[in-house]
């Protein structure tokens, strides 16, 4: 496995001496829209050329930012390489859909798309016009994560045979409707990102069997009570989300059972990653330690290795085929196959 460290310290040097990658962003409502754009903002790799946002409120945010607000044609047509798409998740399809036909590079807000035919559509089109299409999972660059998938690809925990993620959180009555707007409610706005976690970890399951229950005292329909169990030859994987829980954060994490010992990410951020073993293997010794993660802050590692694949430095960490098995077990876990 490649060291991701040691990549991102080098890019990052290599970056200072290249030309910046202009960048613009379809939409900036996304909770992750934000962070990102200021990320963008102050980068070596990125000059962000501006954001088209629609809702007032929002552009005063970003123009207090001193971020420029774009029309959607300064967005599309203009001369940015890149488009980070960070709006609604009902307009992730359509305006990444655009972005590539306007031939840019595309950084969708996850999930990329809410159909089997809209996600097979985008990744087509990037193959035939040879453009880089990037789902923003979270933990796709997390050290965390990089170790336990390095671990099980090693065999190091033995053979593995059961998967367990959670990931909750409580949101209040006004975000309900916007989550609930997709039959996969919880499942498919956050439980996402354990899967994209799982399926880089383990493939695409045989068979998905979702439970997605509505048990919050709200007078909606949001699936907010959501387990997902995923069959796999010798193993087996289950993801649990709501929306109930308070000071979920804490208790987020991923676990990882082999015959040879256990992997957990918990919390997942902070990240705290411990390995127990029955027999030393790898870098690991016998029995329970707490493993050193590098610093991790969200969204540096994809913004930096979107700008190495756009510069033909590396391909980037997920395939175009890994998208699409991905967003197939996204879609089957929430019962929107």
């Amino acid at each position: 496995m490649i060291d991701r460290r040691a990549f991102f310290m080098a890019a990052a040097s290599m970056s200072a001496a290249a030309p910046k990658i202009p960048i613009a962003f379809a939409g900036g409502s996304h909770s992750h829209a934000s962070a990102k754009a200021l990320l963008c903002r102050d980068s070596t790799d990125f000059d962000l050329l501006g954001i088209w946002e629609e809702d007032p409120a929002l552009r005063k945010k970003y123009e207090a930012a001193n971020i420029k607000l774009l029309s959607p044609a300064e967005v599309f047509d203009g001369s940015a390489r890149v488009i980070a798409v960070e709006g609604p998740v009902r307009d992730h399809f359509p305006s990444a859909l655009r972005a590539l036909q306007s031939g840019k590079h595309v950084h969708v807000e996850k999930p990329p798309a809410d159909t089997l035919k809209g996600m097979r559509q985008l990744v087509d089109l990037a193959r035939k016009k040879n453009l880089l299409l990037q789902s923003g999972y979270m933990w796709r660059y997390h050290p965390g994560f990089d170790k336990v998938i390095e671990a099980k690809r090693n065999g190091w925990l033995g053979d593995v045979y059961m998967i367990r993620g959670q990931i909750n959180t409580l949101i209040d009555a006004s975000r309900r409707p916007e989550w609930g707007m997709f039959h996969g409610g919880q499942m498919f706005e956050l439980g996402a990102h354990l899967i994209d976690a799982l399926v880089r970890l383990m493939g695409a399951p045989s068979k998905v069997t979702p439970f997605l229950r509505k048990q919050g005292s709200y007078k909606d329909e949001l699936r907010d009570n959501t387990i997902a169990v995923f069959a796999y030859p010798n193993a087996m994987a289950v993801i649990q989300s709501a929306t109930l829980q308070p000071g979920a954060g804490g208790y987020r994490s991923f676990e990882v059972l082999g015959t040879n010992g256990t992997a957990v990410i918990r919390p997942l951020e902070a990240p705290v990653l411990t390995i127990d073993l029955a027999k030393g293997a790898g870098p690991y010794k016998n029995g329970l330690q707490t493993i050193p993660l590098t610093a991790y802050t969200r969204y540096v590692g994809d913004l930096a290795d979107l700008a190495s694949a756009i510069r033909g430095e590396r391909k980037l960490a997920v395939s175009l085929d890994e998208e699409m098995k991905i967003h197939q077990t996204l879609l089957a876990a929430s019962e929107m196959l």
